[in-house]
């Protein structure tokens, strides 16, 4: 197989494993024609996910095959310099050594204290997870983000 017939083969694969993602919603069940559509709009767009790797789209790695996206500012040069002079004022950026740690946390003496949230009871923290285990609110495994009660919608109906 030469490559350009393994990389049609390896974009048809990608674009069934779209349709099959989109189908999969839920939340709002779509008509094939509505997945067909959505389908072959992601593939004009170039946003499908052509490399499983990198989980790059194919409007990332060749941006000249594809329309540039509008950009939209989301905050003002003014905003930029007020939240830039506030996290240095409060040590919130990163320091210049390799660690990863904020100014305030290498140096927490020459910033001012930043204020926590009330932590939660342990009562608390067992009531809601009693409440969860009640209503299916848990995470069925740690791979697919799905709940018990999306999973075992008959076993939960009663109680939602």
């Amino acid at each position: 197989m030469n490559r350009s017939t393994f990389s049609a083969v390896a974009l048809a694969f990608a674009a069934l494993a779209a349709t099959n993602a989109i189908a999969a919603d839920a939340s709002s069940p779509k008509t094939r024609e509505q997945v067909k559509a959505e389908l072959t709009e992601a593939v004009r767009t170039g946003n499908i996910v052509i490399n499983d790797e990198t989980s790059q789209k194919a409007n990332e790695m060749f941006p000249g095959m594809y329309a540039a996206k509008p950009f939209v500012q989301s905050m003002t040069r003014d905003q930029v310099q007020a939240e830039l002079a506030e996290a240095v004022r409060t040590g919130n950026i990163l320091g210049l050594d390799e660690s990863g740690l904020k100014l305030n946390q290498i140096n927490p003496g020459r910033y001012p204290v930043q204020s926590s949230a009330q932590p939660k009871t342990r009562d608390l923290v067992k009531a809601e997870l009693a409440e969860a285990i009640r209503t299916g609110d848990l995470m069925a495994d740690g791979e697919s983000g799905v709940k018990l009660n999306q999973i075992n919608p008959s076993r939960y109906k009663s109680i939602n």
